[in-house]
C-alpha cells in the first residue's frame, strides 16, 4: 500500500533537475572538469528518483527497474564523487581513477541488464535489488557508495576543516559540513533499502540533496568572499 513518502520522489527529481542546471551554468561560465562531473551527477540523481516516481505513479515495471539500479545503486553518488576527485587531486590521478570508475560501473550496469528477475519478489509499488537473481551483482553498489563516501564526503569534511582556519571562511566551513552530511545520507537510505525500506531511500534521497544544494549556494553565496570563491569551492 502507498503513503505519501512514495510521491516524496517527484519532489526529489525536481530539485535534483534544478540544481544539475544551476551547476551547469556554472560550469559553462567558469569551465572546470569537477563543475562538469557535479552537473552530470545532479541529472544522474534525478534518473534516479525519476524511475522511483514512475513506479509510484504506475507500479513496478522491469526496464524501469534495470534503470533504477543502475542510475540509483550504481551511479547515484559516484560522479558527484568524480567531482570532488577532480577537485582535490592531480589530473593525472584524477583521469586513472575515472577509468576504473567508469570501467566498473559499465561492467556492473551490464550485469545488471542481464540479470534474469525473480517475478516471485516483485512487489507493485516498491523497488529493491532483491528482485535481481543474479545477487552477487549487489555487491557493485556497496564498493562504489564506498568510493563516494571516501571522496564525495571526505572532499567535503577536508575542505570545512581547511576553511575552518579563517573567520572569513567560515561559511565555506558550514557550507561543507552540510555537504558532508547530505552526501552521507542516500548511502544510509540505501543500506535500509537492503532491507526492504525504500522508503527510508526516498526520505534521506531528498534531505540529502536539499542538504548538498544549500551547502553549495552556502559556499558560492554566503559571505562577503563568495563573490571571488577560491577553487576548493568553484
Amino acid at each position: 500500500m502507498q503513503s505519501p513518502i512514495h510521491y516524496i520522489p517527484i519532489a526529489t527529481t525536481i530539485l535534483a533537475l534544478l540544481f544539475a542546471a544551476v551547476l551547469f551554468r556554472r560550469y559553462s561560465e567558469r569551465g572546470g572538469t569537477h563543475l562538469l562531473w557535479w552537473s552530470i551527477g545532479g541529472l544522474t540523481y534525478a534518473c534516479g528518483t525519476f524511475t522511483e516516481s514512475l513506479t509510484t505513479l504506475w507500479g513496478w515495471h522491469e526496464p524501469v527497474f534495470r534503470a533504477w539500479y543502475i542510475t540509483g545503486a550504481l551511479l547515484g553518488g559516484a560522479p558527484l564523487a568524480q567531482g570532488s576527485v577532480y577537485l582535490h587531486l592531480s589530473r593525472r590521478v584524477a583521469n586513472t581513477l575515472t577509468v576504473a570508475l567508469v570501467s566498473v560501473i559499465v561492467i556492473a550496469a551490464a550485469c545488471v541488464i542481464l540479470s534474469p528477475i525473480n517475478l516471485a519478489l516483485v512487489e507493485p509499488h516498491r523497488l529493491s535489488g532483491k528482485v535481481l537473481t543474479w545477487h552477487w551483482v549487489r555487491l557493485f553498489s556497496p564498493f562504489l557508495n564506498l568510493y563516494a563516501v571516501i571522496f564525495l564526503v571526505g572532499g567535503a569534511l577536508v575542505s570545512a576543516w581547511r576553511f575552518a582556519q579563517r573567520h572569513d571562511t567560515w561559511h565555506r566551513f558550514v557550507g561543507n559540513v552540510l555537504i558532508a552530511i547530505g552526501a552521507i545520507l542516500p548511502g544510509i537510505g540505501g543500506a535500509f533499502t537492503r532491507f526492504g525500506h525504500v522508503e527510508v531511500l526516498y526520505v534521506t534521497e531528498f534531505i540529502g540533496l536539499a542538504l548538498i544544494f544549500i551547502g553549495y549556494r552556502y559556499n558560492v553565496a554566503g559571505g562577503v568572499v563568495a563573490a571571488h570563491p577560491t577553487p576548493a569551492t568553484a
